[in-house]
């Protein structure tokens, strides 16, 4: 049998790599938490999910993902229970503690893989806070198999049932704490999105851009300003926080049909057609746009598309395969089209600055102008369904009506 041991053999640096590896688990698990609720339950209309700062490492696609919740519970919080075991492990070790937590060490690590090939393959995006937490569990699998009881595979398969039996009855019962504390936040979502709807009209009203994109995805009146809902939206294709509004507009649209314009204002975040913001994020972004901007009754049509196929839409054989097929291959020499698109683009440039980094108003996506009043980032679907409501209903009495008379009725009344 191996004398081996990470834990065992008094105060070793491979037990202060696992103490250490356990307590990176631990802060990277609060964090990716943190941001979750963050990103899924804003506490005000500032703080928006938006492109800017890199559309690959970018954490909102993981917030907003399937995967980022087991039955409400956020799936940090699993990390986080296993980042405290290790580190409880290397203070308070054991036989069968070593050996409990190299077992899940086993799990953890296949998980991570799993979890990264979803990130990378599926959401084509990384999440900054994940892969903190990917690499400290890598740590901790390494040194449990270089130094940890047993030989080879067999160390790994010998947990202590009665140990492992204990653990997961605490860690069902935080899970259960966490759930509980999820749908609170999503009970108290009422109260959060009167708060937002009010922040809203609190914001400062800003002229439309000059030059309205004629490129509308929902058209309620052929006038744009006559509509109660009109939304001007500075989107780039391969944005994943505009996929993101992509499919919330989607939903509300339909919801508020007949009363809503959308119009497309085209903002790739590259720096071969826009020069209102020096960043240069998304490769293929302008193609996009001109192929979307060539033939206005092909519009509606390669926009659905390129969002439907948003993780090929990178690819500049999927791009051609695309014009090909909708016929706007002449989109991507044509003068008159990018003309269009970079006119549309420049209109960013007439809003003051909101941020001390950038020299103009419109410097990431989305951003949206919705009845003259101007808006950074993503919100929860309700907050903005709120938002609209809010709208319809002051066009409708000719005041805020809405914002005095909403209350949300108790659950079950």
């Amino acid at each position: 049998m191996s004398d081996k041991s990470l834990t065992l053999k008094g105060p070793t640096w491979p037990r202060a790599l696992s103490f250490f590896s356990g307590l990176g688990m631990m802060a990277a698990s609060v964090l990716t938490i943190r941001h979750f609720f963050l990103a899924n339950y804003p506490a005000t209309i500032y703080q928006g999910s938006f492109c800017d700062i890199n559309a690959f490492f970018n954490c909102d696609s993981s917030a907003f993902s399937p995967i980022s919740q087991i039955f409400g519970v956020p799936l940090g919080y699993f990390g986080l229970a296993l980042g405290v075991l290790v580190a409880l492990g290397a203070v308070f070790p054991s036989p069968s503690f070593e050996r409990t937590n190299a077992s899940l060490s086993l799990l953890n690590v296949l998980g991570v893989i799993g979890l990264f090939s979803y990130s990378v393959f599926v959401l084509h995006s990384l999440c900054l806070l994940c892969s903190g937490y990917y690499l400290f569990s890598i740590l901790s699998f390494i040194l449990f198999a270089s130094s940890g009881l047993g030989r080879g595979l067999g160390r790994f398969l010998r947990p202590s049932l009665k140990l492992l039996t204990v653990l997961a009855v605490l860690t069902l019962a935080g899970a259960y704490g966490f759930l509980q504390y999820h749908q609170v936040k999503d009970e108290a979502r009422s109260g959060t999105v009167l708060k937002i709807v009010k922040q809203y009209y609190e914001l400062p009203l800003v002229k439309p851009p000059s030059l309205i994109s004629p490129f509308w995805t929902a058209k309620a009146t052929d006038r744009f300003e006559e509509a109660p809902i009109q939304v001007i939206e500075y989107v780039d294709f391969l944005c994943p926080d505009c996929l993101v509004l992509n499919q919330q507009l989607d939903q509300l649209k339909k919801e508020f049909e007949g009363k809503i314009n959308i119009a497309f204002q085209f903002f790739p975040l590259e720096a071969k057609c826009n020069t209102v913001v020096a960043k240069d994020f998304h490769p293929g972004a302008c193609d996009l746009a001109f192929l979307a901007a060539h033939d206005p009754s092909k519009f509606l049509a390669i926009h659905d598309e390129i969002f439907a196929n948003f993780n090929y839409a990178r690819d500049p054989a999927w791009r051609l395969n695309l014009a090909r097929r909708y016929g706007v291959e002449e989109a991507l020499q044509d003068p008159q089209t990018q003309d269009l698109v970079r006119r549309i683009i420049d209109t960013g440039a007439e809003y003051e600055k909101t941020s001390d980094r950038y020299a103009h108003g419109i410097r990431s996506t989305p951003t949206m102008i919705i009845n003259n009043r101007l808006l950074i980032g993503t919100l929860p679907t309700q907050d903005l369904r709120a938002i609209f409501q809010a709208l319809v209903e002051e066009r409708k009495a000719g005041s805020r009506k809405f914002l005095e008379n909403w209350i949300p009725r108790p659950k079950g009344k």
